[in-house]
């Protein structure tokens, strides 16, 4: 008899736990990359997407650390801004000398460590100059001019007196071919790499992150290096222009840089615009005069509408039409409109001004106002000719025609699209407004004090110092006096300005009209009465 086959059980199913569990580790390896792309994506946006510049409630601290909007296009990491005159200290006026030593130089008190060296002004408690804003921008704080940076210095009574900060007036000490100077040699030299610049901003940040430290600051010092050498290239027509020295730019031609201009093949003689900073306070008063004729601007009077300035000078620090900040801008503006400048804050013999009004009346105020806060006058805010004037032209020949007519190209397709500017054939008449703070005169700083103006040319000095912010009541103007030569000056921190080279001729402003013919005791009292402006 056959045995009967043995029953089969059926295959025992898993237990369903790990099949779960199968099926969530699945699931976790399909998603997981999504995930991690997620929070990677998440981590990008939070940390590389806002942009928020610093911003402050009172007006004039807005003046001095506000944004213009250059940060997003020039802006330079803020950890990299403050390493390089570290990394780079042998590219430093003075190749970085201690502060003890700047100091008796007289430098500003922080030293030359910093950027301080160039005429930049730190206030206590400072970690940037006035003229330096901060804005959140692509993952870092970025930092560049603004306004101030050429419209804001210092006054002393004494070597020993502490400075006094004056917003709107000429920056007399801000040295910005040297400034831009040192970006440029310190980017073609060898420390300006990772190597040298990561741990600097390690030791001054107290540490970074990993992301930080081999990415992030590793990429941005690659990109800005690239940046400073083209720009290198660009500027190098400015290399075989005599030194500027503190307080002036040649702003034009580095306008032409910015339209691509073929610099090399420039005539050479509107390569030498080099002039000084303005002053900008009392705008509303520029705007438009009492026949109801706009004032002309600028030096030569190439524009007249303050709005175009206003957003043309932005292109100095660092702005585009796409990049340009326009509500920044508009609170800067609508606080110059009426900001004006301090009264002179030394005795003033009233009796002796009394004595220069006439003269004033009669020799200036057609072309200067009827006084320094009263801008009447029939040729204020209009261009004399250059014949007429007489002052150095090389400012006046580096603004050209082919320049304007680009000019006008700015903000294409914006409603602000720039439409006034034009060549003209010399210089503007500029109310006094301040005077007193808007040493050394003409267009270009050629002469050191008001009292030199009003001697004929071959009178005036030939070789002075610029970049004291030492006051001179008397002659009213900064102390000028050189020490004993280029090197000395040098060495205490001063500019030995010569008058005999290309662009700085301090010729012009001369004869009966200008009050050079005048006996010596009238152009005291002329210069007595210009001190209450």
């Amino acid at each position: 008899m056959t045995p009967s086959p043995r029953p089969q059980s059926p295959r025992a199913s898993p237990p369903a736990a790990p099949r779960r569990r199968r099926w969530l580790s699945w699931r976790l390896i399909v998603w997981l990359p999504w995930i991690a792309i997620l929070i990677a994506a998440l981590y990008a946006a939070a940390r590389f997407l806002p942009d928020e510049a610093v911003t402050y409630d009172d007006p004039v601290q807005h003046f001095k650390y506000g944004s213009t909007g250059g940060e997003r296009e020039s802006g330079f990491p803020y950890w990299i801004w403050q390493a390089l005159p570290r990394v780079c200290a042998e590219h430093l006026p003075g190749g970085g000398r201690d502060a003890d030593a700047a100091a008796e130089a007289g430098h500003a008190a922080r030293g030359t460590a910093d950027y301080a060296a160039f005429g930049l002004i730190y206030e206590e408690g400072r970690d940037l100059p006035i003229g330096v804003s901060k804005r959140r921008h692509l993952g870092l704080d970025r930092v560049f001019l603004n306004c101030a940076a050429c419209h804001t210095s210092t006054v002393r009574d004494a070597p020993d007196a502490a400075p006094r900060i004056i917003a709107g007036m000429p920056a007399h000490r801000f040295d910005i071919r040297a400034f831009e100077t040192f970006f440029f040699n310190c980017a073609a030299g060898p420390r300006f790499s990772r190597e040298f610049i990561v741990p600097e901003i390690e030791r001054l940040a107290g540490g970074l992150g990993p992301i930080d430290r081999y990415l992030v600051y590793p990429v941005a010092i690659a990109l800005m290096r690239e940046r400073l050498l083209m720009l290198r290239g660009r500027f190098a027509f400015v290399f075989e222009q005599p030194e500027w020295g503190p307080g002036r730019v040649d702003t034009f031609n580095s306008a032409k840089v910015l339209f691509n201009f073929p610099m090399k093949q420039l005539p050479a003689h509107e390569l030498l615009g080099a002039s000084d900073f303005p002053s900008i306070w009392n705008q509303r008063k520029r705007m438009a005069r009492d026949d109801g004729q706009r004032m002309e601007l600028h030096w030569d009077g190439n524009n007249t509408h303050t709005e175009e300035r206003n957003k043309s000078a932005a292109f100095g620090t660092g702005t585009t039409p796409p990049t340009i900040d326009l509500a920044a801008i508009g609170r800067v503006e609508g606080w110059l409109l009426d900001a004006a400048p301090p009264p002179f804050p030394y005795p003033i013999d009233h009796g002796l001004a009394a004595r220069g009004a006439p003269l004033y009346a009669e020799r200036c105020a057609a072309c200067h106002g009827t006084g320094g806060s009263d801008f009447r006058g029939a040729r204020v805010g209009h261009v004399t000719p250059i014949a007429d004037i007489g002052t150095d032209r090389a400012r006046l020949d580096s603004y050209t025609r082919d320049l304007a007519v680009n000019q006008a190209t700015l903000y294409a397709g914006y409603p602000h699209r720039f439409q006034h500017f034009r060549k003209t054939r010399g210089y503007a008449n500029m109310p006094l407004d301040g005077i007193w703070l808007r040493a050394p005169y003409l267009h270009n700083g050629s002469v050191p004090t008001l009292r030199d103006l009003l001697e004929p040319a071959s009178a005036r000095p030939a070789k002075f110092a610029r970049g004291n912010d030492i006051y001179d009541p008397a002659r009213v103007g900064f102390a000028c006096a050189l020490p004993a030569g280029p090197a000395q000056a040098a060495a205490a921190g001063l500019f030995a300005y010569d008058t005999t080279l290309p662009g700085n001729g301090n010729a012009g402003h001369e004869g009966h009209v200008y009050g050079t013919d005048l006996p010596a005791a009238d152009k005291d009292a002329l210069v007595e009465y210009l001190k209450t402006f």
